[in-house]
């Protein structure tokens, strides 16, 4: 991807993002998923509460490893192959797996202050959260590797994987994360060895980490990315806790309505994306010299930010018509009550993330740090309580 790829047209950037924005519908599958296990859920009061925190924290790492890739792969630091890459390659897998173990031990303390306070949990509960986040969050290295490929994949075929990377790998990281977290709580409350291979499956990735580090302490590239990682994923760990205790007090309003209990997985994935999007694009300008680093240069970045923006609504449209179809539920007046619902949160949960995707983008990059580190992170677990938000006040002005 030369500079040139940088600078087209709105339309062009449109249709490539809504390509992008095409597989957010696949987030109605998660939703699916988790309706046709409640039963699972209702076996601890923490099982239905921390999977928004994983399904949040996964992405939040995927959203680190796109955002990285992106950029490296249009300054060519990196090469879109897996074998005889660069030193760069390697040390940003290795610092993403230190990460992941990082982040999940992080989250799972967090979730015990939050579980004590609102989800009426004790600390003798903590094992168990600890051993199933572990494991769950260990298998989705797996997505990682997908991750990959596909920024490889569309960099190699002419495409820029700062608009379709992220866009792709989000819903297709909450089906699969959402895959392997039934499969750990089935087997971790089901199977009578269960809690034993759950550990074991944890402690495979403590191991795992145990090697890395020795390896890399004097490398600074990998040690830079830990460093700036962990302060922004320390931050994440906390605001997806805050999450998943908001989406588990305000279950009766999205309950109560089948078609938004349908929607919602894909919802916090679209705005997501329309985050990772700008910003992406953004620290990619801010590296290639075609972006100056102040707020008042994003009126060179409105064609990237409108052309995100119109996307979505488009996909919002679609899945307002997709969720009353598949239950049975489609009339003019539905879809009008539905609809407004829909562009009345992505107005609000939209705008916002935008400039808070484009601020940290230009804050961290002004300041010397690398901004791949900060802005998919930051804006991807903040969209999650933003659209959560942004639903609720919709819900309560369309009644």
């Amino acid at each position: 991807m030369t500079h040139a790829g940088m600078s087209k047209s709105f339309w062009g950037m449109f249709k490539e993002i809504s390509l992008a924005y095409f597989f957010d519908l696949g987030g109605i599958f998660a939703g699916f998923m988790i309706a046709s296990q409640l039963s699972i859920f209702q076996l601890s009061p923490w099982a239905i509460a921390i999977y928004p925190a994983i399904v949040s924290a996964k992405g939040v790492i995927g959203g680190l490893l796109s955002g990285r890739l992106g950029t490296a792969l249009h300054l060519g630091t990196v090469y879109p192959r897996f074998l005889k890459n660069t030193k760069t390659f390697y040390e940003l897998i290795q610092a993403l797996i230190v990460i992941t173990l990082a982040t999940s031990v992080a989250m799972s303390c967090v979730s015990l202050i939050f579980g004590s306070l609102f989800w009426g949990i004790t600390f003798t509960e903590f094992p168990s959260i600890l051993a199933v986040v572990l494991a769950t969050m260990a298998l989705g290295l797996i997505i990682t590797l997908l991750t990959i490929k596909v920024a490889f994949i569309s960099f190699s075929r002419g495409l820029d994987p700062d608009i379709v990377v992220y866009p792709v790998m989000s819903t297709t990281a909450d089906i699969i994360i959402t895959l392997f977290y039934i499969a750990v709580l089935n087997i971790f409350f089901f199977d009578f060895l269960g809690p034993w291979i759950i550990t074991l499956i944890a402690l495979i990735h403590v191991f795992l980490v145990l090697y890395i580090l020795p390896k890399n302490l004097h490398q600074l590239e990998f040690i830079k990315t830990i460093k700036e990682s962990m302060v922004t994923l320390l931050f994440v760990a906390f605001i997806v806790n805050v999450t998943g205790t908001v989406l588990k007090g305000i279950s009766n309003f999205v309950e109560s309505r089948k078609e938004v209990y349908t929607v919602y997985p894909a919802l916090i994935d679209m705005v997501g994306d329309v985050g990772s999007v700008v910003g992406s694009t953004a620290t990619t300008k801010l590296a290639l010299g075609l972006l100056s680093p102040s707020f008042s240069s994003i009126r060179n970045h409105v064609k990237n930010i409108f052309s995100a923006w119109a996307a979505s609504i488009m996909m919002f449209i679609i899945l307002a018509v997709l969720s009353l179809s598949m239950l049975g539920m489609l009339s003019l007046t539905s879809f009008l009550n539905l609809i407004m619902i829909l562009l009345i949160t992505n107005v609000i949960a939209v705008a916002t993330i935008t400039l808070v995707s484009y601020a940290v983008s230009i804050l961290t990059f002004s300041r010397g740090l690398d901004p791949d580190n900060f802005v998919i992170p930051l804006e991807s677990s903040l969209a999650d309580s933003l659209t959560t938000i942004s639903l609720l006040i919709a819900l309560i002005m369309v009644g």
